[in-house]
């Protein structure tokens, strides 16, 4: 799929065993072309690090990034992907929030609420409102809960004196409830 995405921008592809493949990424990173690495494994290699954590120094005008001893022009256009052919693939902290996972694996259990979707809507167009409006309300409920909650933890945090006196904590704690029923 990135391959196909990427391919009038001339991605360049490579694996973790490619000889030389930091030079690969830097000199993709100066031109702005994306980089597909494949097959990674859990453990990735520290030198992409300043990549990963897009470690720009910005100065006069000019963007740059140090990577080892060099530093480089970095040049807006550069995109870096990583694929794995792992099933499960469990990376450390620091790699997940400096990246954007994206699962790919299909499963059964998708295909067939997929494939219901569609008979539905070819078969019954009102039936699939229906089911589009019921997952806004339910989305729209559980925000409102997330939200009376943070309200109730408020209230309770600043509470004075007996909470059974304190009209506004008993007035959100029934909204909460009446909410959570619907």
């Amino acid at each position: 799929w990135v391959r196909k995405m990427e391919a009038k921008n001339e991605v360049s592809i490579f694996d973790p065993n490619t000889k030389d493949y930091m030079r690969i990424v830097e000199r993709a990173i100066e031109w702005g072309k994306p980089t597909l690495m494949e097959n990674v494994k859990e453990e990735l290699d520290p030198s992409l690090e300043p990549v990963l954590a897009k470690n720009i120094i910005t100065a006069g005008g000019s963007m740059s990034i140090k990577i080892g001893e060099n530093i480089l022009d970095y040049n807006p256009n550069f995109r870096f992907y990583l694929t794995t052919k792992m099933n499960n693939p469990h990376y450390t902290p620091e790699v997940s929030t400096k990246t954007t996972i994206v699962n790919f694996i299909v499963v059964m259990q998708g295909l067939t609420n997929q494939m219901v979707g569609v008979v539905v809507s070819k078969e019954d167009v009102r039936l699939e409102e229906q089911k589009n409006e019921l997952v806004v309300k339910v989305s729209t409920g559980k925000n409102k809960l997330v939200d009376l909650e943070n309200e109730i933890l408020r209230l309770l945090a600043e509470a004075k004196g007996s909470l059974l006196d304190d009209l506004n904590l008993i007035n959100t704690l029934n909204d909460s409830k009446t909410i959570s029923t619907e």
